[in-house]
């Protein structure tokens, strides 16, 4: 086989999640599909890049290795015809939708790069992020997309996944289905929602096409732009439920519970100019990103949970 940037990001993607499950997970991919692609790869380099086990894998010695010098390669790569990152200063305009990976992204950043000016803007609908990223108002963004209704992009726009994950659903913590591991879709058909507007990357419709799959329609609909802290208390006072991103912590009176099936998944992605001015690599972007997310998760049980239920195996 010939060695392609693609397969390093698998290398390193696994490694970072620390099981195939999980790193399938974040690639938006069967993990059949991720396990055959490492076996190809083992095979090109001649010897096991990661030991499997129970709790997942770990990287060989050799594995190591590889893994170093595969992420050698892509920062390079990322380099390649840009100005070096930080070393005149220099504003990053980075514009992100409504999500928690925000935080930890912005602050990996400024840590990572702090000659570097970076400059937030909140931008609900992932389609204007796209729009001010082709006229040159931004360099990056933090959008989202979903499996099947892909962002799409000019050829002066990259993007790169950081994760495809499933929508949970918040609950009151009194509520009658709140001793289930997990809750059918179908099961909350007549309760009042709590639904955010168009996006302009396919949600609510993908909502909409859950629920008919489930054999219903939502009854009652509270459309909702607020803060998820004013959401969650409004679900804790019993006002309705929220499809809500698998990693937030919820408040005292909620409860997050997955949903069975996995009817609703959504992949978070990073998007960037090819000729940003800050010339920040974008593997620096992902990496920021993808610490982030793990992070998220670390304070996640709820989804710890459910990873561990649903990805038992290597």
């Amino acid at each position: 086989m010939e060695l392609e940037l693609r397969h390093l990001r698998t290398l390193c993607v696994i490694a970072e999640a620390g099981s195939l499950g999980r790193a399938a997970a974040t690639l938006g991919h069967s993990q059949a599909a991720v396990s055959t692609q490492l076996g190809r790869l083992e095979r090109h380099f001649g010897q096991r890049l990661f030991e499997r086990g129970p709790d997942g894998v770990e990287p060989t010695p050799y594995g190591a290795v590889v893994l170093a010098q595969a992420r050698e390669v892509l920062l390079g790569a990322e380099r390649i015809g840009r100005p070096a990152a930080g070393t005149g200063g220099g504003t990053l305009r980075l514009a992100a939708t409504n999500t928690p990976i925000l935080p930890g992204l912005a602050r990996r950043i400024c840590a990572l790069l702090p000659e570097l000016r970076l400059s937030v803007s909140s931008v609900y609908a992932s389609s204007d992020i796209v729009e001010q990223l082709e006229r040159g108002e931004i360099d990056a963004g933090l959008a989202v997309d979903y499996p099947g209704r892909e962002l799409a992009h000019s050829e002066l726009i990259e993007h790169r996944g950081i994760v495809t994950e499933p929508g949970f659903v918040a609950l009151p913590a009194d509520h009658r289905l709140r001793h289930r591991t997990e809750v059918s879709l179908a099961e909350l058909g007549g309760e009042a929602w709590f639904l955010t507007p168009d996006d302009g990357a396919g949600w609510p419709g993908v909502f909409h096409t859950a629920c008919r799959s489930a054999g219903f329609a939502p009854a009652v609909l509270h459309e909702f732009l607020g803060d998820q802290l004013q959401l969650q208390r409004m679900i804790a006072e019993g006002l309705g439920v929220s499809v809500v991103q698998a990693t937030i912590q919820p408040i005292p009176g909620v409860i997050v519970k997955p949903l069975c099936g996995t009817p609703l998944w959504a992949r978070y992605l990073i998007a960037w100019r090819r000729d940003a001015q800050a010339g920040v690599p974008a593997e620096t972007l992902y990496r920021a990103a993808a610490d982030a997310y793990r992070e998220l998760i670390a304070r996640a049980a709820h989804f710890q949970s459910w990873v561990a239920r649903t990805y038992t195996s290597p």
